[in-house]
Order: C-alpha cells, then sequence, then structure tokens
C-alpha cells in the first residue's frame, strides 16, 4: 500500500516537473532558460538545415547558370525562377524549415536570420512579394543590427533584380551611413558595385571593387569578379587596366572556360595596345593547335576577325569570322549567333553588302536566344532590313533595266542572248553533275549489304535508297527546271517575276523564265529560244508608258528607303542623301512637301540646311498638314520632351476632347505632337482621328484634303478601308452642294 502511494506522488511530481518545464521553455518566456533552450534547437535543428539546403540549391544554380563570356557577366547570380526550377524541391525545404523558427522559436535570436535565408528562398523562386514582405519584416522588427543590414543588403539586390534602381539606390544610401561589420561591409560593396553595373554605369562599378577584392579571399568567384570587372574596364576604352584584372583572374583558381576567355581578351587588348604587333606573334596559333581548345576554336577564330576588322582588314576578318562559324560545335550556337552578329554589322557598314548582311541577320535571330539582350535589337534591325533590301534592290533594278533600254536595239537583243547562253551552260553542267552523283550512288548501293528496312523480294522505300532519290531529282528537273522552294510552284498561270529573281547586275536572270528539259544546250534562234528571249525582253522598260511606270516604282523605292535610314535603321545622314536624291531625279515628287519635313526633323539643330527646309515648306506648301507642324511643334524633332512618351493615354485624353466637342483643342494637341508618333504603331490612328476632327472644324474642302493626304502617306494602313468610304461620301455631299 505504502509502495502504490509513493509510486503516485513520485508520478505527480514528474508531471508537475514537466508541466513547469514546458511553461518554463515556452517560445514567448523571456527566462534564460527558455531563450537557451529555443536558440539551440533553432540553431542546430531547423535553421541549420534550411540554411544547407540553401546554400546546397545556390550550389547547383551555379554550376547550371550558362555563362556568356561575350556579355559582361553580372557580378552577382541571377535570382531567376527558371534556374531555380532543378531545386525547387531544395528551396521550398529551405523555407519549410525556416519557417518553424517563426511558429516555434519565436524568442530564439535565430528568428532573423530564418525570416532571410526564407526570404532569398522564395525570391529564388520567382515569390517577389512573400520574399520581400519576409526581408522587410526582419528589418521593421529585427532584434540585431546586422541581421537587419544583412536583410537590407538582399532587399537592394531583389530591387536590382527587379531594374528597380531607384528603390535600390535608396536602401543603398541609408546602407552607406550604417556601421557595417566585416562580411556586410563585404556584400554591401558586392551589390552596390552589381546595381551600378546592371545600371550600365560601370565607371562607378569598377571603383567600388576596387575597393572590395582586398576584401574578398582567393577562390574561382573572385576570379569571376575579377573577368567582369576587366570587361566593364574593356567598355570604359581602358585596356591597361582590363589586362590587369584578366592576369588576376589566373591567380585565382578559375575553371578552364574563365581562364580561357581571360586569356584571349587578355591578348585582344595586347594586340589594341600594340598595333605594330603581328598577328601571328600573338599566340592564336598555339591555342588553335591546343587540343583542349578543339570546342573554343570558334572563340579564338571569332577574337582573330574582331582583330582584323579593327586594323581595317576587313577580308582577313571576314575569312576569321566565316572559320569561326564553321567551328561552333555541337550546342554552341550562342557564339555562333556573335559571330554572324559580327559578319553582319561587317557586310553592311564596311561592304554595303546589304542583301548578305540580312542574311547574316535572319541566321543569327534563328538561334540568338529570346533573352540575349541583343535580341530584340536585332530583332527590330532585321525586320529593318527586310524591307530595306526590298527596296534597294528594287531601285537598283531599275535603274539596270531603264539602262538596259538606253542600248541600241542589237546590243539588247545580243545582251539577252548571251544571259540565256549562260543559263543554259550552267544548266546542263548541273544536270552533268547529278548524274555522276546518281551513277556513284547507285554503284555505292550495289556494293553495300542489304538494308535492314528490306525484306526478302520486298520493294525497297525510296527515301533508304539514295539512288533512286538522286534519279528522282534529275527527273524532277528535267520536268520543272531549277524551282526554288515555295507554295504553288507548279501553276502556270502564275505572272512573271523577273524583278525578284534577278539581280542588279543581271536584272534579266530569273528563276522563272521557262527551262529547256532536254540535257542538250537549247540552239539559238529555235522556238524554245526565241520565247525565252521575248519572255525576258518583256521585263525592259522601251515604251515610255513602261518607262513611266518604272520610274515611278524607283521613286517609291527610294522614298521608302529614305524612310527606312530615318525611322529605322537611325542613319540620319544616308536619309538625308536619299531624300535629296529624290528631289533632284524627281522635282514633281508627290511626295515632296513630306520630303521638305523629313529633311527639316533630320538635319541638327543648329545646322543652316535645317532652317532652309522649314522655309521651302512654309513656302511652296503653305496650308499643308506638314506645314502645321512645324510652324505649332516647339520640338518638331520629337526629341526631347515627354510627348510621345505614352502614345496611348495620349490618344484616349485627344479622343475624350473630341467626344467632349473640344475639337479645336483637340486638333491642336494632335498637330503639335504628331513628329513624336512619326514611325510609331499608332502614328496612323492619330492621323485618322485628326481626319475626323479636321472634318469637324475646317469644312468639306479641308476634309476632302485631309483623307487624300491620309491615303498617299499610309497606303498599308488597316484604316484605309474606311477612308475610302469617307471619301466616296465626301465626295457626294460636295456634288450635292
Amino acid at each position: 500500500m505504502i509502495d502504490r502511494y509513493i509510486t503516485h506522488i513520485s508520478r505527480l511530481l514528474l508531471c508537475l516537473i514537466f508541466i513547469s518545464c514546458f511553461f518554463a521553455c515556452s517560445q514567448f518566456s523571456s527566462k534564460r532558460g527558455a531563450i537557451g533552450f529555443h536558440n539551440l534547437s533553432a540553431r542546430y535543428n531547423a535553421y541549420f538545415m534550411a540554411e544547407q539546403d540553401l546554400l546546397n540549391a545556390e550550389y547547383e544554380m551555379k554550376k547550371a547558370f550558362k555563362e556568356d563570356y561575350n556579355q559582361i557577366l553580372p557580378i552577382l547570380l541571377p535570382m531567376d525562377s527558371i534556374l531555380s526550377l532543378p531545386v525547387k524541391p531544395q528551396l521550398e525545404n529551405a523555407v519549410k524549415k525556416a519557417s518553424i523558427v517563426a511558429e516555434k522559436h519565436q524568442n530564439s535570436k535565430w528568428l532573423d536570420n530564418s525570416y532571410i535565408v526564407l526570404g532569398k528562398a522564395r525570391l529564388y523562386m520567382g515569390e517577389w512579394p512573400d520574399g520581400l514582405e519576409a526581408l522587410r519584416y526582419v528589418y521593421a522588427n529585427g532584434r540585431d543590427e546586422n541581421d537587419k543590414n544583412d536583410a537590407l543588403i538582399l532587399l537592394m539586390r531583389a530591387y536590382i533584380v527587379q531594374k528597380d534602381f531607384s528603390n535600390a539606390l535608396g536602401v543603398a544610401e541609408y546602407l552607406s551611413q550604417q556601421a557595417l561589420d566585416k562580411n556586410s561591409t563585404r556584400d554591401f560593396y558586392l551589390t552596390k558595385a552589381y546595381l551600378h553595373q546592371q545600371n550600365g554605369e560601370y565607371l562607378t562599378s569598377v571603383a567600388i571593387l576596387e575597393e572590395t577584392f582586398p576584401m574578398l579571399s582567393k577562390s574561382t568567384e573572385t576570379a569571376r569578379i575579377h573577368f567582369a570587372a576587366a570587361q566593364m574596364y574593356d567598355r570604359l576604352g581602358q585596356y591597361a587596366l582590363a589586362n590587369k584584372h584578366y592576369k588576376s583572374v589566373q591567380k585565382n583558381t578559375p575553371d578552364y572556360n574563365l581562364g580561357f576567355y581571360s586569356s584571349m581578351n587578355s591578348l585582344q587588348n595586347e594586340v589594341v595596345l600594340n598595333p605594330e604587333r603581328d598577328l601571328s606573334s600573338v599566340g592564336f596559333e598555339k591555342m588553335l593547335r591546343d587540343r583542349k581548345n578543339d570546342d573554343l576554336k570558334d572563340k579564338i577564330y571569332f577574337t582573330m576577325g574582331l582583330l582584323a576588322e579593327h586594323r581595317k582588314q576587313i577580308p582577313e576578318a571576314i575569312d576569321y569570322l566565316q572559320k569561326a562559324a564553321s567551328a561552333s560545335k555541337g550546342t554552341n550556337t550562342q557564339q555562333k549567333a556573335y559571330t554572324y552578329l559580327q559578319l553582319a554589322r561587317i557586310n553592311y557598314e564596311a561592304l554595303e553588302n546589304f542583301e548578305k548582311s540580312k542574311s547574316y541577320y535572319d541566321s543569327a535571330l534563328i538561334i540568338l536566344p529570346e533573352e540575349a539582350p541583343e535580341y530584340r535589337l536585332v530583332a527590330d534591325r532585321k525586320k529593318a532590313l527586310d524591307d530595306f533590301v526590298t527596296q534597294y534592290m528594287l531601285v537598283n533594278m531599275e535603274d539596270s533595266l531603264q539602262n538596259l533600254a538606253k542600248m541600241n536595239p542589237a546590243a539588247l537583243d545580243n545582251y539577252i542572248d548571251n544571259i540565256i547562253e549562260t543559263q543554259e551552260k550552267a544548266r546542263v553542267e548541273e544536270q552533268r553533275k547529278a548524274r555522276e552523283e546518281m551513277e556513284m550512288a547507285q554503284n555505292a548501293t550495289s556494293r553495300s549489304t542489304p538494308n535492314p528496312m528490306m525484306n526478302g523480294n520486298e520493294r525497297r522505300w525510296e527515301l533508304y535508297d539514295p539512288a533512286l532519290v538522286n534519279q528522282g531529282k534529275i527527273e524532277f528537273k528535267r520536268t520543272w527546271g531549277n524551282r526554288p522552294l515555295e507554295d504553288d510552284w507548279r501553276r502556270s498561270s502564275r505572272q512573271l517575276k523577273t524583278l525578284a529573281a534577278g539581280s542588279p547586275d543581271n536584272p534579266l536572270d530569273s528563276a522563272e523564265v521557262p527551262v529547256a528539259s532536254s540535257d542538250s544546250i537549247m540552239k539559238k534562234g529555235s522556238r524554245e529560244w526565241n520565247e525565252l528571249h521575248d519572255t525576258m525582253k518583256q521585263s525592259v522598260p522601251l515604251t515610255e508608258a513602261q518607262l513611266a511606270e518604272s520610274q515611278k516604282k524607283k521613286e517609291d523605292a527610294l522614298y521608302n528607303l529614305g524612310k527606312i535610314y530615318r525611322f529605322d535603321l537611325k542613319e540620319p545622314h544616308r536619309s538625308i542623301a536619299t531624300f535629296e536624291r529624290i528631289l533632284a531625279d524627281f522635282p514633281n515628287t508627290q511626295h515632296k512637301d513630306e520630303i521638305y519635313y523629313l529633311l527639316y526633323l533630320t538635319y541638327d539643330e543648329g545646322n543652316s540646311n535645317k532652317l532652309a527646309w522649314k522655309d521651302k515648306l512654309l513656302k511652296e506648301y503653305p496650308t499643308s498638314t506638314y506645314a502645321r507642324l512645324v510652324s505649332k511643334s516647339p520640338d518638331a524633332a520629337g526629341n526631347a520632351t515627354a510627348i510621345g512618351t505614352n502614345p496611348v493615354k495620349e490618344y484616349e485624353a485627344a479622343y475624350k476632347l473630341y467626344l467632349d466637342g473640344n475639337y479645336s483643342k483637340a486638333l491642336d494637341d494632335i498637330e503639335q505632337n504628331l513628329p513624336a508618333y512619326k514611325g510609331g504603331p499608332m502614328e496612323d490612328k492619330f492621323a485618322l482621328l485628326r481626319v475626323f476632327i479636321i472634318g469637324k472644324v475646317r469644312g468639306k474642302e479641308a476634309y476632302a484634303q485631309a483623307i487624300e493626304e491620309f491615303m498617299r502617306l499610309y497606303p498599308s494602313s488597316v484604316y484605309l478601308p474606311r477612308l475610302k468610304e469617307m471619301q466616296e461620301l465626301n465626295s457626294v455631299s460636295m456634288g450635292e452642294r
């Protein structure tokens, strides 16, 4: 009985001890024992595991991140939710475990650190509102000043990633006034340098990095930051300082690629700094022979091409760049894209081979990643060059055809006969080569082993037999000729496309002319020869009507070229030369008032020609739209003010004035601001609203003139059918009057 009583008392005491310990260790208790318990549990349980998960995820993301050494390396690893997808489970675990500290260890000194881990993991996953909220919580409620500063440094980095440079600078200004410990100072300097780098302020960025390097230990990451600093010095034209940091890369255990690119860039700078140095003595040949560089030969040739171009050795530069394109292997398409871009630029600027430049831009755009910084610029330039090459070739084609028209009839006939003879020889030679290829394929097939796709005496599928494939090609050419890849190629009723298929050097060379089907050369004087001769001759503008049509095509193409130079390619000097050529060759051009206006816009402020073109416009076309524009606009070039910064809102504002009946104010706003919309996607929409308003305030004759101007200036506008209906209705109304 006594034993049972003692046992009962013991159990009661144990319960009381447990209850007292439980309440003493409450996460809301301020007692030393409770705090010590929660500090221990938080640090070596939840927080430790959360931090390890985050560190492991960061390590994997760094390994997976593909550096683009043609671009300036970002000082800090980008916070990219796509990059974090493979490690999302680890990041989610970090969030889950860090949350335990917030839920169960409120009085722990590791609470702030856990919120920082939680916020950082959420930022990596792209959960920006939750991540930013966690970091702001630490700043507002943190107990440790160092933790609050670390949270602010991470918050600044998040603002930079979001391109919110204003808020990032505000945080940086606050942190610069705080007493930071050694690690926080290092992280703050790196983040501040990252801020200025991403904002394009390279001089400020490298100045901060110079103060940071003494704080960095020897590591691959330090080598990478030295490389980024060297690249920024390159952009600033300070090649000697850049080389100093490229050499520092080699002293900080870089990986192979980083070491290779630092050596390449350093060699490139040495040649720039020593113009007399021979490229063969720099060390490129040795690097090409090194088997470890087999996958990097494209970069070596690319660098040699850049240096050759720097020395104005254009043929050598093109040769090196073409070797670079050929040397690109496997998945290394990024370097190939930059090689194509360089070839496109050289062909455009140095050689003025616009068609080849366009082809290289096409090739670059296919393989250039959409997230690349140049992608949008390349896409816009490619689109501009598509239109440019069409107009440019049209001008040259009409020039060539008009020159042919000036030849005497006998010389023209001989010229056409020479073209036909050359085409015939090329056709027969091509068929001979195709026959030889077929015979070689047949011989190879006869010696080869049976195809596994064949069973017994079953017929072999043609696409497995190269001999049959070649035979099919030859039969196709015999029947249809050498056809381009296009839709509806068998239609016999299509119009002749000589201008599209020919070239300025040989404007009658066309893939659309009839082709003889025999293997023998077509004889001069035969029926086929004469038919082909007559077909090609039809393209030459021999009559006055044909010559007038050719001149009109040339005039319109030059006009389009001038606008492409001005608005798309941003080449004002070529735009001016083209517009002045139109005025010289076509003094009665229907585009004269607009050309005067565009010349006025294109010349720089202070140039006497600018005012001269304005005076001509006001004198010869005082009532035109363009005369009103140059008279009213305080900044007719559309270069300076906030005009045109938000065309959608500005259109809505003008349209509201129109609906409210405030026509004069709406018209003044549109005519004053229209230059800012020039070349933009909403230009014709503003012009259409202007037509409506003119109909309200200036009468039917001005309304008719405004409609005609719109139809002439915007021939491809989606609103053109509507304008034609308006024109018909206005004509009927004026007739009734």
